[in-house]
């Protein structure tokens, strides 16, 4: 897809905070930090993160708010950055979803025989239990 540059009454901004109810908390790279809501088209659609870089509209009325047009990955957000429309200081988020299932730390023992490599030492087996 094209990448979407800023119009006359655009700016691009890294997302600070989410504070639900498709409202977030934006840095902006004029140096303004805004309350901006995220419009109908985005919603459950478009699902933006924390330092995630993205376009808004800035209202004629209301400098302090202001409405998110379109998210930019990782890699859109690299080309606009060589096409010098961000600044050279802006940090690009590239948290990408990993798919190696490693399961956050957690480690499965495979025990499918009833059998383990580890000792016994500190485990209490079902068949040593007494019935009560």
């Amino acid at each position: 897809k094209a990448v979407v540059s800023t119009q006359s009454t655009g700016e691009y901004a890294q997302v600070l905070k989410l504070l639900g109810n498709g409202r977030l908390e934006a840095q902006c790279f004029d140096g303004v930090k805004r309350l901006c809501h995220i419009r109908g088209k985005l919603r459950k659609k478009v699902w933006i993160n924390q330092g995630d870089i993205i376009l808004i509209g800035l209202r004629d009325y209301q400098d302090s708010k202001a409405d998110v047009i379109q998210k930019y990955n990782p890699d859109e957000a690299r080309n606009l950055k060589a096409y010098k429309e961000l600044p050279e200081t802006a940090k690009i988020n590239d948290a990408q979803i990993d798919d190696d299932n490693d399961l956050d730390g957690i480690e499965f023992q495979d025990d499918i025989d009833g059998e383990s490599d580890e000792p016994d030492d500190d485990r209490i087996m079902l068949d040593d239990i007494d019935d009560i």
